[in-house]
């Protein structure tokens, strides 16, 4: 099970998740975001960081110049895209990118898991992965409810690569993993609880 933690915001912070066994650091750069970092305070995180550790930049609908400055500048070395973006929107990027897919909490799916599925498909082309989380536009470690992990299970069935967000708590991760069975989950810094 590989682990993301989102919302580094300085060496202390990386140092603490990566001996804690993180595989991948989240940086955010959207602006106006309870974690929101710079270039100029990721870079020297990135330099430090051990060789099998990677660095994550998370955007929100920005401008591929936009994107690919802040990855040259830090040395990033996977993208995650959380707002409205297209799949033509994430072609052509030489990194593997991570395309958030929004559900709703828990029991108030409906109908909604078969539209997500055919939403998804849409991405086959240009993302390595499938993080889903919540309609919640974002959280500074506050618990959230978590999202139905039966589709997350159904896109996995159909080879998709599924990090597994929102909600999760030291007390619920053994069984979203369990019912999930994402490549991997990611967490937020601050609480566990992403």
């Amino acid at each position: 099970m590989r682990v993301k933690i989102c919302g580094i915001t300085s060496l202390e912070d990386a140092t603490t998740a990566v001996e804690a066994g993180a595989d991948a650091l989240g940086f955010i750069f959207v602006e106006g975001t309870p974690r929101f970092v710079t270039p100029e305070r990721v870079a020297p995180i990135v330099r430090a960081l051990p060789p099998f550790v990677t660095p994550v930049g998370v955007f929100w609908d920005h401008p591929v110049g936009h994107v690919k400055a802040i990855t040259e500048a830090c040395g990033l070395r996977a993208l995650q895209f959380h707002g409205d973006e297209r799949p033509e929107d994430l072609d052509g990027y030489p990194l593997p990118v991570i395309k958030t897919i929004k559900l709703a909490p828990s029991g108030e799916l409906g109908g909604r898991p078969v539209l997500n599925l055919i939403v998804t498909e849409r991405y086959r082309k240009c993302a390595a992965a499938l993080l889903l989380d919540s309609a919640a536009r974002w959280s500074e470690g506050e618990a959230r409810q978590p999202i139905e992990w039966t589709v997350a299970r159904e896109l996995a069935s159909q080879r998709w690569r599924i990090i597994l967000s929102a909600g999760l708590t030291p007390e619920n991760v053994g069984r979203a993993v369990a019912t999930a069975r994402p490549y991997a989950v990611d967490v937020n810094e601050a609480k566990g609880a992403r």
